[in-house]
């Protein structure tokens, strides 16, 4: 789902009328292209399986797994398959917790992930309960698979350092005033977030820093 062009856009214009900021970045810049992800269980399991890898690896390892599974969409397959066959996939002990942990509270109703809390302090904390799943794995599912407007991961390290430098600081603010920085620019965080990102991969020489 995402934020889709049009909304990123006006969003931004938005932005640029109360920080003056945003404005000159766009000037260096320009507009950030969208960052859509499909909403539901496949892109948490893929946000697990990145953890630590590399884009490739993470690919490879998903690609077997969906190979295995026959239905990758099917949370019960995952639930119902045993650790040789998931460590014959790639996943280590640790990732095959976690992506049970997903499969097992999707595929019992306790997590819907097509019916998430309108409130997104609430959602956090629902995607929150699943292993391996923390706080910035769930801002980055809302912004990018719900299209939630207003999420503002704080402590995603690039974010603090492009919001101190479109900002002029002197220095990366923490995580706390990253927050506070950020307040009056509701209910448009998420489109500052997305373009914070695309400053910071325009300011070290186009690195990748969307999150996967």
């Amino acid at each position: 789902m995402g934020l889709p062009a049009d909304q990123l856009d006006a969003a931004i214009a938005a932005l640029c009328a109360i920080e003056p900021a945003f404005a000159r970045g766009v000037e260096r810049v320009g507009l950030p292209q969208p960052r859509i992800s499909a909403r539901g269980y496949a892109t948490l399991l893929r946000t697990i399986l990145g953890q630590q890898v590399s884009v490739a690896s993470a690919a490879a390892v998903y690609g077997r797994l969906a190979a295995a599974m026959t239905d990758i969409h099917d949370p019960v397959r995952l639930s119902a398959a045993s650790d040789e066959a998931l460590r014959a996939c790639g996943l280590s002990r640790q990732k095959s917790g976690y992506a049970r942990s997903l499969a097992g509270l999707v595929a019992s109703g306790e997590l819907d992930l097509a019916n998430l809390p309108a409130d997104d302090e609430a959602a956090i904390a629902e995607l929150v309960r699943i292993k391996g799943i923390g706080r910035w794995s769930a801002e980055i599912y809302l912004l990018f698979a719900e299209g939630r407007p207003d999420i503002w991961p704080a402590g995603d390290l690039a974010v603090q350092i492009e919001t101190g430098r479109i900002l002029g600081l002197a220095e990366r603010p923490s995580e706390k005033l990253t927050r506070e920085l950020a307040e009056r620019w509701r209910p448009y965080r998420g489109a500052a977030a997305i373009f914070a990102w695309h400053h910071y991969q325009h300011a070290n020489g186009g690195k990748a820093a969307l999150p996967v």
